[in-house]
């Protein structure tokens, strides 16, 4: 006896996923540990799924308004919606699912996917892709592999993106200066960024310090085949990180970059922070799909490239997962709703890039024709550019990443400060990060 669907509204057309969730639910009688029909049948004919996410209020409009469609498909299926904002977001996450709680369904991003995968608080979705319950073969290259945690896949992407280096076009224009460009050498860069100080009188530094951005060291290790991580140790070594702070060090010390009073507001990442929205650098090394947010914050014309060095060191990312609670009461409808949010075109055009460009590749050119916000279209049209250059994506980061990137900002703006020799603050860094990933 197959387990039981959620009904759909009579006259709907529910496409490609409900035609493979009856077969699917005949493999997954079979499969799922210690599970039967009878168990895992609701004991009503409704379901309120739980669904948690942070965001901002227009994040939270759109969910819901997706969510809301698939309540119309399947009427027996309701959804109870929980959002606030990023902070605090996973301690409050853990604190549910500690009580045996947490949501049905979440947000969740790398910072934690592996961490919330070895405590067992994820859904196990392994057999759920095997049966094609949540087909995952729609997604670009690595982006399904970027789920998986020893080989089991525990989320799927909500959405997709890559750091992006945004520069300042008009300001380039006004100077005349060509423009940064893909595959561009850091020695280049840096070539190109103190001419573009000097252009601007010292208004203007040519490029904003990255030595505190994880993301920006870890490209810069991939294109020295290196990574970020291996295993539960950091991939890089003393030396390694050494060269990058004495990187960047020489850049302030020969202006291409400003200094750390200026550099410090944006090492946390935070978009308004930005030195190239503030007018302080023409570039800042972020996420691609951030290009919009910052075009609001300046009046000058933004463009958008790949961060110095090989682009192979780049690789399609998931900005944000979705994640069932392996303690839930309906995994097959969860799992349902996963489904829905990564391959639904309706989804897909409601959610639109709010969260990053679709995962799913077909939903993506639907969304791409939808929209009229130039700055999103150039991310766009960046990510497709840069699709056939990506190199594979690395295994999720481990536990403890949450940690490394603030104990990063901690080393490099000790360096930017005087504070520390690039090499004190490369042995502190190790020994600190190691320690944070083993305890």
């Amino acid at each position: 006896m197959p387990l039981p669907l959620p009904h759909p509204a009579r006259g709907s057309r529910t496409g490609r996923i409900n035609r493979r969730l009856g077969a699917a639910l005949l493999v997954l009688v079979t499969v799922l540990s210690g599970c039967t029909a009878q168990a895992e049948a609701p004991k009503d004919s409704r379901i309120e799924l739980s669904v948690f996410w942070w965001g901002g209020e227009r994040r939270a409009e759109l969910t819901k308004q997706a969510l809301e469609i698939y309540t119309e498909r399947y009427p027996d299926v309701t959804f109870k919606f929980t959002w606030q904002g990023n902070a605090g977001y996973f301690d409050r996450l853990s604190t549910e699912a500690a009580a045996g709680n947490a949501p049905d369904l979440f947000q969740i991003d790398d910072n934690y996917l592996t961490e919330y995968a070895q405590r067992e608080i994820l859904l196990d979705l392994t057999d759920y892709v095997r049966s094609d319950l949540l087909d995952l073969r729609k997604l670009s290259s690595g982006l399904a592999q970027s789920s998986q945690v020893t080989g089991r896949t525990v989320a799927a992407a909500a959405a997709e993106n890559t750091p992006g280096l945004i520069y300042n076009k008009s300001l380039l224009a006004r100077l005349d200066l060509p423009e940064p460009h893909i595959g561009m050498s850091y020695a280049d860069y840096l070539e190109w960024a103190e001419e573009v100080t000097e252009r601007s009188g010292g208004k203007v530094a040519g490029t904003m310090d990255p030595s505190a951005d994880y993301k920006a060291l870890w490209l810069w290790l991939r294109s020295q085949n290196k990574e970020l991580y291996r295993g539960r140790q950091v991939g890089f070594t003393e030396g390694d990180l050494t060269r990058w702070f004495d990187l960047w060090r020489g850049a302030r010390a020969s202006k291409a970059a400003p200094k750390a009073e200026v550099i410090q507001p944006a090492n946390t990442g935070d978009v308004t922070k930005q030195l190239v929205a503030s007018g302080k650098a023409a570039t800042s090394f972020v996420w691609s799909n951030q290009l919009s947010e910052l075009q609001k914050l300046t009046k000058d014309k933004l463009g958008l490239v790949s961060y110095p060095g090989d682009p192979k060191a780049q690789w399609a990312r998931a900005s944000l997962y979705w994640a069932g609670f392996r303690g839930t009461r309906h995994p097959e409808t969860v799992v349902h709703v996963i489904d829905f949010l990564v391959n639904d075109a309706t989804a897909g055009s409601i959610l639109g890039t709010e969260r990053g460009l679709s995962a799913n590749l077909d939903v993506r050119k639907s969304v791409e024709q939808s929209l009229t916000d130039e700055s999103m279209k150039l991310s766009v049209a960046f990510e497709t550019t840069m699709t056939e250059r990506f190199g594979a994506a690395p295994v999720p980061p481990p536990k403890g990443h949450a940690s490394i990137k603030a104990l990063l900002i901690q080393a490099a703006e000790s360096v930017q400060f005087g504070q520390a020799t690039s090499k004190e603050a490369a042995a502190a860094f190790i020994s600190q990060a190691n320690a944070a990933l083993t305890s």
